[in-house]
């Protein structure tokens, strides 16, 4: 396996009292690195992993020139002298020996074939007019020099990068890679994630369990555990962590020793029942960050030993969010990926917020729809409350309401961000 390789002592270290989601992201892309090591793997094992290295083209794509379509190959030269021709050899995709063409004549050619020398041109079969004995062909007239021929070389020339180090494989980078030869690739290693759920009121799902007064289900862990998986990551599930502090103290030491991240949920506040935070500041570094956004100002950045520590609010909104737009840059870049904003998508909203805190960037639940006259509006879930579950279930996206903005009228002009762009699907 392997060696871990080291993260800044102090990779959350900032001196304000609280931060800015741009300034946030910044430190984030700043100060964090990849945490693993290269593995290679076979293209069957390479789809969403992030590539180590760079590659290279050890050869063109296509390797000879070829033609587009069925039809019939000549010289051009030939074809200006006289658009009647001799039928010459046939040559199918994949007929490795032809010589080349006679003066005057056109090879029938199928597609995908390779030029014969001497050949720069293809007329389509359907444009082309056979003699009855089949020993002739008329081109129609009117064809440019080079007319259906895809040149060696026109999709990769060899030498040149196809994928960059850090890009996350996809299914058409497979495709890039096979066309190549290429059998193995050289990607990061998967992450090791500990996922830990905290709180005496918190009771695990399962068939016959019934909540006693003051409990309730634990839907954090399997939407937290899904929203792992989007990434190449490998995750324990370390269970629910009763509110004592020897239990938790215990059970992020251990963690910490064979994971890269440790991801919490609950307990992310400063108060008497948060022993998360305890622990945290007695076996390693902690930065309590109040971020000035809704939902999800309270959140944990931290490290023990050479391990990272994301400490999420208990709320499932807030969790969400802050999932998206922190946590998974984290793990995007300890995978040894790049980190790239997600796209914001101007339009105008169908809602409106007579008052608005300013200095506090607000991510509403929402989705989008054509107005009367086909432009799309920006829809908004209509109650805010962090605990509300069925408002992520509704919405496709978030929409942004930066710091400067006091309020929104119908009709203003918002950015909003599917959840395809971060790696989710909608239904």
């Amino acid at each position: 396996m392997s060696p871990r390789r080291q993260l800044l002592n102090d990779c959350f270290l900032h001196d304000k009292d609280r931060m800015r989601h741009d300034e946030v992201i910044q430190l984030l892309v700043s100060r964090l690195t990849a945490v693993t090591g290269p593995e290679p793997v076979s293209l069957e094992d390479a789809f969403s992993r992030y590539l180590e290295e760079p590659v290279k083209a050890p050869r063109n794509v296509p390797m000879h020139d070829n033609s587009a379509v069925d039809g019939y190959a000549f010289a051009h030269a030939e074809y200006e002298k006289s658009n009647r021709m001799a039928v010459g050899p046939r040559i199918a995709a994949g007929d490795t020996t032809h010589g080349p063409l006679e003066p005057g004549t056109a090879a029938r050619i199928f597609t995908g074939a390779a030029m014969p020398p001497g050949a720069d041109t293809v007329a389509m079969q359907e444009d082309c007019e056979l003699s009855s004995d089949g020993r002739w062909v008329s081109v129609p007239a009117g064809l440019k020099p080079g007319a259906n021929r895809r040149m060696a070389g026109e999709d990769v020339a060899a030498g040149g990068t196809i994928l960059q180090a850090g890009q996350r494989l996809r299914p058409q980078d497979l495709a890039a890679l096979a066309s190549l030869g290429t059998a193995t690739v050289s990607v990061f290693r998967k992450l090791r994630i500990a996922l830990v759920s905290s709180g005496n009121e918190l009771v695990r799902p399962a068939s016959g369990v019934e909540l006693a007064h003051g409990q309730v289900f634990d839907s954090n862990h399997p939407m937290l555990e899904a929203l792992c998986r989007t990434q190449p990551v490998d995750i324990d599930d370390l269970g629910i962590v009763e509110d004592d502090s020897n239990t938790v103290r215990r059970v992020l030491s251990g963690a910490a020793d064979g994971h890269d991240i440790i991801l919490t949920t609950g307990g992310a506040s400063a108060g008497e029942e948060d022993h998360m935070i305890r622990a945290l500041d007695q076996l390693g570094k902690r930065h309590l960050w109040q971020i000035a956004i809704k939902p999800g100002r309270p959140m944990s950045f931290g490290q023990i030993g050479n391990c990272i520590y994301l400490g999420l609010p208990g709320n499932p909104v807030a969790a969400f969010i802050c999932f998206l737009l922190y946590c998974l840059p984290v793990i995007r870049i300890l995978s040894g990926g790049t980190y790239s904003e997600p796209m914001r998508i101007p339009v105008a909203a169908d809602f409106d917020i007579p008052k608005k805190k300013v200095d506090r960037r607000e991510f509403q639940r929402g989705w989008l729809e054509c107005g009367a006259d086909g432009a799309l509006l920006a829809k908004k879930f209509p109650r805010d409350g962090s605990g509300l579950i069925s408002g992520l279930c509704e919405a496709e996206g978030l929409i942004e309401i930066p710091e400067d903005v006091s309020r929104i009228r119908r009709g203003d002009v918002v950015h909003y961000i599917p959840f395809t762009e971060f790696g989710l699907t909608t239904g």
